[in-house]
């Protein structure tokens, strides 16, 4: 007798996950790994969050919170909005999550019903395409390429409308994971726009808002009260262990996006709410991370084309070069094991972004130390010259 699986687990693994575990076990085995696989900070969150979470342990119960997070943090979130885009954000729209995946998670149940079908930009992080698998929501990719910075398009998505039927739903990034691509804000009008005319619900996805290099990213709530923002303290804010993000969400939707809340997560971590409201004191220190990342950025895009790599997305925010390496193999995944093994170096395959074409893709990381990122660029023009 066979006990009953449910098939939403049959899934792909997050591959650069499994990038990882192959360089910590190189690690453990006494091997240099400079890392460049996984999209985290090198740094821990700010000084001040460290300061604010010592006061409160101890002093503070530290329970339950409202499942929409406590009343400072949700006016601290949406303060940040007139700061920072001049975007008037009522704080009773403001959802504090367990990371942006639970914001990714609350916003696909409370929008989309099994069957219907949500579009996204290929290459993309993949844990999108997954969730929405697993909840038996059927993916569109949109294939972009350079000719369209990695980012959709009106044009893309009209086309895909015409060749395969109704959309219900569209999820961008910008800056994009994996690739670091920024839709102008024009363009991320237009697309919302022509979202709006045809009744398709558009998310987007900002947790890399903050690491921009020469572009100012612009926040879709800006254009439509209608759009669903995920956020996370995550990139900008060095936070990545603490497990907190939020979402800013229309009114329709927010009894049914409560309801889930409360029934799948009861709150998100009250020490890290905590964290969270200190965070917005921190900035001197963040965008410190963000002049490395800066400095790293211009190394890589100046030293991996005399390795090989010189085919390379314009990487215009987030800390990820994405390299066409279809002239070196055709087995990204392969080609970044023995990277691994022969150079030390750590990095991703496109096939964990892109499905299709990413065996001839891969992505490198550079948010860890300036330092590193110099000696793997000096391993790699050793190790393909």
């Amino acid at each position: 007798m066979a006990l009953k699986v449910s098939s939403r687990g049959l899934i792909p693994p997050f591959i650069v996950m499994d990038v990882m575990r192959a360089a910590n076990e190189r690690e453990v085995q006494g091997e240099r790994v400079l890392h460049m696989e996984v999209g985290q900070p090198g740094t821990g969150a700010p000084q001040g969050v460290v300061d604010a979470v010592k006061s409160a342990v101890g002093a503070t119960t530290l329970g339950y919170t409202d499942a929409f997070g406590i009343p400072p943090l949700r006016a601290a979130i949406a303060a940040h909005y007139g700061k920072q885009y001049a975007v008037d954000i009522d704080p009773s729209q403001v959802v504090v999550t367990t990371g942006s995946s639970a914001g990714f998670v609350l916003s696909f149940l409370a929008t989309f019903d099994a069957g219907d079908r949500v579009a996204l930009a290929s290459p993309g992080y993949p844990a999108y395409r997954n969730i929405l698998s697993a909840l038996g929501i059927d993916v569109v990719e949109i294939l972009t390429g350079p000719e369209t910075n990695f980012q959709p398009t009106v044009g893309l998505l009209a086309a895909e409308i015409r060749n395969s039927g109704e959309i219900d739903g569209l999820i961008i990034a910008s800056p994009s994971n994996p690739t670091g691509t920024m839709l102008t804000p024009a363009d991320l009008k237009q697309l919302i726009d022509f979202c709006t005319t045809q009744e398709i619900r558009f998310i987007s996805d900002e947790i890399y808002h903050g690491i921009t290099y020469g572009t100012v990213a612009q926040t879709a709530v800006a254009y439509s009260p209608d759009a669903i923002v995920i956020n996370s303290f995550s990139k900008y804010f060095s936070m990545t262990g603490w497990r907190l993000g939020w979402m800013l969400i229309p009114d329709d939707l927010l009894r049914s996006v409560e309801c889930l809340a409360q029934n799948l997560f009861i709150s998100a971590p009250a020490i890290s709410q905590v964290a969270g409201v200190a965070a917005f004191e921190c900035r001197a220190e963040l965008n410190d991370n963000l002049r490395r990342y800066g400095e790293n950025r211009a190394l890589l895009l100046r030293q991996l084309p005399n390795a090989g790599f010189d085919n390379l997305a314009s990487a215009d925010g987030a800390f990820y070069v994405y390299a066409d390496v279809g002239e070196l193999t055709n087995d990204s995944a392969a080609f970044c094991a023995r990277m691994l093994a022969e150079t030390g170096v750590a990095a991703t395959p496109g096939t964990d972004f892109d499905p299709s074409r990413g065996h001839r893709y891969m992505r490198f990381s550079f948010s860890g130390e300036t330092a590193v990122m110099a000696e793997a660029a000096e391993r790699l023009i050793g190790w393909l010259k």
